[in-house]
């Protein structure tokens, strides 16, 4: 639904022969042209078309391993934030997706310690797959009221 506002910005552009040529122009466009709809309700989102290219896939990689898929890792995350909590137990907590058949277990090793603007923890996880199984060592940060993101893991080899 078109009104006048819509129609005053669509003759600017056309005016002054802008024309819009890239995703950003189109997607400036879109923004205009939605919060001049005014009482118009339309989803924004609809206005946009999210392109992808070959180099650029649309699955969900974990730092952990490849394997994992997004819901894999969305869990694995939860599991991640519960047992790294400064104010948690310090006990290991687990994960499972019994879609995937995928399961682990995080471990928090050590108090937490502050590194510049973030509070960081290590950790020890174990992934267990139908066919795999992995056991790692890393550490995670965030910044306060944030989500964890691990800065780095590796394979973890039992002290001998």
């Amino acid at each position: 639904m078109a009104d006048r506002g819509t129609r005053r910005v669509y003759r600017g552009l056309a005016a002054r022969g802008e024309a819009v040529r890239n995703s950003a122009g189109r997607l400036a466009v879109a923004i205009a042209l939605a919060a001049s709809a005014g009482a118009c309700s339309f989803p924004v989102a609809s206005l946009v078309s999210a392109e992808t290219t070959g180099s650029i896939g649309s699955k969900v990689v974990s730092p952990l391993s490849a394997e994992l898929g997004a819901e894999d890792w969305r869990r694995a995350k939860g599991a991640m934030a519960v047992a790294l909590d400064p104010q948690g137990s310090g006990s290991p907590v687990t994960w499972d997706n019994p879609d995937t058949g995928f399961k682990g277990t995080f471990t928090p090793v050590g108090q937490p310690f502050v590194k510049g603007d973030e509070i960081c923890r290590a950790f020890l996880t174990g992934l267990n797959g139908q066919a795999t199984s992995s056991s790692l060592q890393g550490t995670a940060c965030r910044l306060s009221g944030e989500e964890w993101a691990i800065k780095d893991v590796k394979p973890w080899r039992r002290p001998a």
